[in-house]
């Protein structure tokens, strides 16, 4: 059980959550103040489900693929019983990495730094010339674990399991509000990562709403029929949808729906027909993030349309350029002294409104939890 180190200063007010035709945004001080940088990594990033790649990655014995959770380095590896097992990428002789490469395959984790092994059960085995090293016993240095579930073909984890939701209820509706569309079925393949000089939440609020779409992205506007968009919002994920203006586009025909899932507090699901594209928002600065984007298709699609992941590709890259370009503005505009709070689009802002009242109540949480 983790504590919260460095928790910034928070009024009791701006905690209060109220209903979206009242509510104000949250103040700009969540975004521009480098103490909420630790603080969001502590009380919300590490304590809820991120999702780390396609299970595909992961599917033979020895097989494993290394990411990072709220500034931790994690692995997750296929054993020798199939079951999926995940830890910190940490060795625990001084902290070297175990696995440096994305993605490969190895029948033990070995530390790069000083050759230390370990099983694939996280045992500690090998420890080179330590036979003079005094009440060493390899049992206490065994791999500290990580928490996974496997869900719709990709790999979730969380790093403070004791705090988070079960993965179930994060997740509940989504597969049944899909059917009969199955992600699992879908082939797993390319990774791009944008870089953006914005706080990870104005990111995540920019994804939230459609209210931008006209006047930020007029292309995709085009394809969508925009007056049917509408946002749904669950406990732990809210959903945007719409249907296609025509039949005119890379995506599909107009009995066809777009559906953008966000899992709080940070993941992505666009599910259009064939295709998936999965975004992690990662918080590196107070005012920088980095956002994954994994790219999943039908498997027809990739072998006989290559041109419409092409196209796919080149549009997302556009729709994405469009989005940083924003956000970066919207930062500077959050770190004026103009600006504290605002208030939200009854119509098109419930989902923003619906993730910062989440963050209201992890926050509150965590300084609960350190209070106690």
């Amino acid at each position: 059980m983790s504590s919260i180190a460095g928790i910034p200063p928070i009024s009791e007010d701006a905690l209060v959550e109220e209903s979206l035709a009242r509510s104000k945004t949250i103040p700009s001080a969540w975004y521009v103040d480098q103490r909420f940088h630790s603080f969001d990594r502590q009380a919300v990033l590490a304590r809820t489900w991120q999702y780390i790649g396609p299970s595909a990655r992961v599917a033979k014995h020895g097989d494993f693929m290394s990411d990072i959770i709220a500034g931790n380095p994690v692995v997750i590896v296929r054993d020798a019983s199939d079951d999926l097992k995940g830890y910190f990428n940490v060795c625990k002789h001084r902290g070297g990495p175990l696995a440096m490469e994305e993605c490969g395959h190895s029948k033990v984790l070995q530390c790069k730094y000083h050759g230390w092994t370990y099983l694939l059960d996280g045992s500690l085995r090998g420890v080179p010339r330590f036979d003079r090293t005094e009440l060493f016993d390899k049992k206490d240095f065994g791999l500290e674990p990580v928490a996974l579930r496997e869900w719709q073909g990709m790999v979730f984890a969380c790093i403070e399991p004791e705090y988070a939701p079960a993965f179930d209820d994060v997740v509940a509706g989504i597969s049944e509000r899909i059917a009969p569309m199955d992600l699992s079925g879908l082939s797993f393949n390319r990774r791009d990562r944008y870089q953006v000089s914005s706080n990870w939440k104005v990111y995540v609020d920019n994804y939230l709403e459609g209210y931008h779409i006209p006047l930020v992205h007029p292309d995709l506007c085009s394809m969508l029929d925009f007056g049917s968009y509408e946002t749904e919002t669950m406990e732990h994920h809210s959903v945007q949808f719409s249907p296609f203006r025509n039949d005119d586009n890379i995506y599909g025909g107009t009995e066809e729906e777009a559906y953008y899932y966000f899992i709080y507090p940070n993941i992505m699901l666009n599910i259009l027909p064939g295709r998936l594209q999965v975004n992690r928002v990662d918080a590196d600065q107070h005012d920088r993030c980095s956002v994954v984007f994994d790219y999943y298709y039908a498997q027809d699609i990739i072998t006989n349309q290559p041109e419409r992941i092409a196209d796919d590709l080149t549009f997302s890259d556009q729709v994405q350029a469009e989005d940083i370009e924003i956000c970066e503005h919207v930062q500077r505009g959050l770190e004026s002294r103009a600006y504290d709070q605002g208030r939200f689009s009854y119509d098109l802002e419930g989902g923003v409104h619906h993730f910062q009242q989440c963050l209201k109540r992890s926050y509150r949480t965590a300084m609960s939890n350190s209070s106690s």
